[in-house]
């Protein structure tokens, strides 16, 4: 250095960081060995000291730049690590999107099916309806009918067992009169019988010798 410029650089206040920093290190500096202060003036010491600390808060700096570019280097692994996570989180979302898409037209498809078969119910429904009021009153009708045969079955039935009563009534008294018969046809012919008999007998006796006949008698 020149003297102009040593007393350029001598006239610098000492920064506080520095002069800290300089109060932290414990090793002597270099430069500070290989001058014999005691022979010194103010201002070469305060020259030697500015230039110790000038060296002192590069060799800080140097230090901060290495744990810096520690720093630097842990953050962009811990970056790179994060990109990969954000990646994989963003193939995650666009896979989970995609089972999205596809489970809302699975849906759609769906709902449209749901659409028709309701659309097809009601139609048949309404089909079913109308076959439903047909056959209830056909099932009117046919009732209708069977209570009006049901009613001449039951009046040919009251008359059936009518007749059949009447019928008896007369069986009975035919049987009655038929035994009353059978009683006179009985005792007319007993009556004939015994007519018969006398009429033989009178005529064998009208038929026979007087002789004979008396000696008879």
């Amino acid at each position: 250095m020149t003297k102009p410029e040593l007393e350029e650089v001598s006239a610098v206040e000492p920064d506080a960081e520095l002069t800290h920093l300089a109060a932290e290190e414990e090793e002597p500096s270099p430069l500070a060995a290989s001058f014999n202060k005691t022979h010194m003036d103010k201002r070469s010491l305060d020259l030697v000291f500015a230039v110790e600390q000038v060296i002192q808060a590069r060799q800080h700096a140097e230090r901060s730049i290495h744990e810096l570019q520690d720093r630097l280097t842990h953050s962009s692994g811990h970056v790179d690590r994060l990109n990969r996570e954000v990646k994989a989180l963003n193939q995650v979302i666009s896979d989970r999107e995609k089972n999205i898409l596809e489970l809302e037209r699975k849906l759609t498809d769906k709902n449209l099916k749901v659409d028709q078969a309701m659309e097809d119910y009601r139609e048949l429904q309404g089909a079913l309806t109308g076959e439903i009021e047909e056959l209830k009153n056909a099932i009117e009708l046919e009732e209708q009918k069977y209570g009006t045969l049901l009613q001449k079955h039951n009046e040919a039935l009251a008359d059936k067992v009518k007749a059949i009563n009447e019928f008896e009534d007369k069986l009975s008294r035919l049987e009655v009169e038929n035994a009353h018969l059978k009683q006179k046809y009985e005792a007319m012919r007993e009556e004939k019988t015994y007519l018969a008999n006398m009429i033989s007998d009178f005529t064998s006796r009208m038929s026979a010798p007087l002789g004979q006949g008396k000696s008879s008698s």
